[in-house]
């Protein structure tokens, strides 16, 4: 029975180690990048738009298993049982893995650069790369500066959605620089609840995440106002006939969004239950991203 609950005990750090929902972060960018391409050009390249998703998981599997190894540098992961490198104990080996995923992930974009022979979406993607590296990598870890959630927002809105749209387009969108900015909001508030139940560990390393800079319950408070600003800005974009009606469908979003407000406010300042905001703040992407798409596919 003892080795049983050991057992499952370890597959559940294992699961969380990988966390296969953080990449419904990665899918995102691509599907609705592609779904703004349909709603302009009513066309898709299948072959391009599924090489382009598995190379976005692929990448941030790349970022998740790097940022595990530099923290593990830091100490600051030092409980936190679910990090690869302490579940193994082989900081090589882990390293090395990572850098399998971004070398396939790579190659995968290098096919759609001989389809498309045009090099540009390896270009934006290899900026997504750096601002990635740039947020925990040594010499820089401007995360520890406080500054992730900007290179999040950047990485996974403007730069992410572009390179999907250019994928199959070729070409640039005034629609799709506005819905890179709804993309990016709500991903980019994935990381920022990430840090609501690590305050000790952030002080103690030295990392002045935006949590430990404002507060618990200042961050808690800013919540409502950054889920707010992703559907007024779809409702605002709407009314001005930059986007189809169809994308009012992402308001479907908005009960996860409530209950994330509620659960941080109430909970900011309990590490163990606060913990699992993150992934209330995943369905909250999640559910306004896929249906945005949706939206512009339906038009």
């Amino acid at each position: 029975m003892t080795t049983e609950l050991i057992a499952t005990s370890k597959n559940k750090l294992w699961l969380a180690a990988i966390k296969p929902p953080m990449y419904s972060v990665a899918i995102m960018p691509i599907w609705v990048g592609t779904a703004v391409a349909v709603f302009e050009t009513s066309t898709i390249n299948w072959n391009i738009f599924t090489t382009f998703i598995a190379a976005a998981i692929l990448i941030l599997a790349w970022e998740n298993i790097l940022n595990d190894v530099f923290d593990s540098e830091t100490g600051i992961d030092k409980n936190k049982h679910h990090s690869l490198v302490n579940l193994t104990e082989n900081k090589s080996l882990i390293l090395a893995l990572g850098n399998s995923c971004l070398a396939l992930a790579i190659l995968g974009l290098l096919m759609i650069c001989w389809w498309q022979q045009d090099l540009t979406v390896l270009g934006l993607i290899l900026l997504c790369c750096g601002l990635g590296y740039l947020y925990q990598g040594p010499p820089f870890r401007l995360g520890y500066q406080g500054l992730g959630e900007f290179l999040c927002f950047f990485a996974f809105g403007p730069l992410g959605v572009s390179a999907a749209y250019y994928s199959q387009t070729q070409n640039w969108s005034w629609v799709c620089l506005a819905t890179s900015i709804i993309v990016a909001i709500p991903i980019t508030l994935v990381l920022f609840c990430s840090h609501f139940h690590q305050v000790d560990d952030d002080i103690t390393a030295g990392k002045k995440s935006p949590i430990v800079r404002l507060g618990t319950e200042r961050g808690a408070q800013l919540l409502p106002w950054f889920c707010a600003s992703i559907f007024t800005l779809t409702g605002g974009f709407v009314i001005r006939g930059i986007f189809p009606i169809w994308t009012l469908l992402s308001f479907v979003a908005i009960p996860s969004a409530i209950k994330l407000c509620r659960h941080v406010s109430q909970y900011h300042n309990q590490p163990n239950l606060v913990s699992n905001s993150k992934f209330i703040a995943i369905s909250v992407q999640f559910w306004s991203g896929l249906l945005l798409g949706m939206g512009f596919i339906l038009h």
